[in-house]
């Protein structure tokens, strides 16, 4: 049962309106990442002497800092970018999997994004823990940074799904009563998100899951002890 969001959402990523939000959502992803390695490098090779093996050593250094940094950024960049796309998406989910659900008609616009904002930042300093968790404490640091990664991308995308047809209050309460589901996709995220080429779907596939998770038949949460 647990599964069964993330196997739906996967299995509908041949919907050309999934495949369009996965698009514009690469193409931003990708333009934020261009400008961020291009201003490191025109940094390295402007604002330093010229000359010198320091000079280039510099360049190189500032290079492969760029790429780090957006290998380390890159997943709560690009959840933080989904957010913005999350009507679209759970417009196809609904669409295809629940054609009877009445109009969305939760939190105003600009609250939704304000949401996106904050769960791009949570999960950028959730990671950053993370990251700080697995060199510090070799083993159980990786261990302990991925369920932290895990929980600020699960109740993030969950409660700016469950936004969508409700107050934030609401939302949130929502999240805390199903924590076992949402922390399990989180985990699940987390871990493809770090793994190239499949973290370029996570934010699509995480934002069809939870709408998914969200409209779950009571049965499959009783079950769950939910």
């Amino acid at each position: 049962m647990l599964l069964t969001p993330l196997t739906r959402a996967i299995g509908q990523l041949d919907d050309p309106a999934l495949i369009g939000v996965l698009l514009r959502s690469l193409a931003w992803t990708i333009a934020c990442f261009a400008g961020l390695f291009l201003a490191i490098t025109w940094g390295a090779a402007h604002l330093l002497p010229e000359g010198g093996w320091w000079a280039w050593l510099a360049r190189l250094l500032g290079g492969v800092g760029a790429a780090l940094l957006a290998f380390w950024l890159f997943l709560p960049v690009a959840v933080g970018i989904a957010t913005l796309f999350i009507e679209s998406v759970a417009d196809a989910v609904e669409r295809r999997f629940y054609p009877g659900l009445p109009r969305a008609a939760g939190e105003t616009l600009g609250v939704q994004i304000w949401d996106g904002v904050v769960v791009a930042a949570r999960v950028l300093a959730m990671t950053s823990l993370a990251l700080v968790l697995a060199l510090l404490l070799p083993g159980i640091g990786v261990l302990l940074g991925w369920a932290i990664s895990g929980w600020a991308i699960g109740r993030g995308l969950f409660v700016a799904v469950a936004m969508r047809r409700m107050s934030r209050a609401e939302a949130q309460a929502l999240a805390r009563g199903r924590r076992l589901p949402v922390l399990a996709l989180g985990g699940i995220l987390a871990l493809a998100g770090f793994v190239p080429p499949l973290n370029l779907l996570v934010p699509v596939v995480g934002v069809a899951a939870m709408v998914h998770l969200l409209h779950e038949p009571p049965e499959h949460r009783i079950s769950q002890g939910l």
